[in-house]
């Protein structure tokens, strides 16, 4: 009625046996979830730019771009293309976001120059937040 199970379970919990699949280091595992965070921060900094551009943001998009090339061992991050519309307060609130979760991960990776980037990029998304001429000249 059913066919025996032929091969080995990938899922094998013995102590003492070795697995066919790879593993990643904890290492790994956070240098893929900072360069996702850092990601994501740096999308959102790019609509940014286009609702409100700035030098900052500028400056902000490249070093995040260069952050996450490094993580991802020199592969530049796909860009995205700048609207025109958008809630301005909503994008930092997000950006904002991002950056506290980026900032946890450096934290615990140990990696000072991203650590750096998200806390100023914090800073930032606050000021941006708490000054609400800044957002209203969006509109």
């Amino acid at each position: 009625m059913y066919e025996p199970i032929r091969s080995k379970s990938v899922h094998s919990t013995m102590a003492g046996t070795a697995s066919d699949f790879p593993h990643r280091s904890r290492e790994e595992e956070l240098d893929i979830q900072l360069a996702g965070h850092l990601a994501a921060l740096l999308a959102a900094t790019d609509e940014l730019r286009g609702l409100t551009p700035s030098a900052d943001l500028e400056d902000a998009a490249e070093r995040l771009a260069e952050q996450v090339a490094r993580l991802r061992g020199g592969r530049a991050p796909l860009r995205a293309q700048p609207s025109a519309t958008g809630d301005p307060a909503a994008l930092h609130r997000r950006a904002h976001t991002l950056a506290g979760r980026a900032l946890v991960v450096a934290a615990s990776r140990a990696d000072t120059a991203a650590a750096i980037l998200t806390a100023e990029r914090m800073d930032a998304h606050a000021a941006a937040l708490a000054d609400p001429k800044e957002l209203s000249a969006a509109h």
